[in-house]
């Protein structure tokens, strides 16, 4: 019997819970390795090559490869994990956070710094009568890094 997870709703969130772990297992272990440089450096050097190293699935893969964080978040992805990925593209937290949001670094900085986004419309998708598929990004940015 599945759990009730009331925590599916809340827009433009995906709660990283288990199922999200065990859904991205390889695609953040994937992540983990770029904290060694001789392996960041074979990843620049040949992405996909590196890629089809690990057992990802192909749609987590493509993510990767288009530097995709949103995609890569709703595939399981960790963005703790994914830190490690902006950062073999020489991408700050708050640079990949921005990408995320459809905001540059400078908006997104200045949007935190000011309390971060109101939580008016925000609180569950069901509020404003449209729906949005669970456990799908709903950011306004592409995600992408590139």
């Amino acid at each position: 019997m599945p759990l009730d997870k009331p925590y599916l709703d809340v827009p433009g969130t995906t709660i990283f819970d288990a199922d999200q772990s065990r859904k991205g297992y390889w695609l953040n272990q994937f992540c983990m390795s770029l904290m060694k440089a001789e392996n960041r450096a074979r990843f620049l050097a040949d992405q996909r090559k590196y890629v089809d190293e690990w057992p990802m699935t192909e749609e987590q893969k493509q993510a990767v490869l288009a530097a995709d964080l949103n995609r890569a978040i709703a595939l399981g992805g960790n963005i703790y994990f994914l830190a490690k990925l902006g950062a073999t593209h020489g991408k700050s937290f708050q640079q990949m956070a921005g990408s995320m949001t459809g905001m540059t670094e400078e908006e997104y900085r200045d949007m935190m710094i000011k309390g971060g986004r109101s939580i008016e419309g925000n609180r569950y998708v069901g509020e404003n009568g449209s729906a949005q598929p669970q456990n799908q990004p709903q950011g306004h940015g592409t995600g992408r890094l590139l």
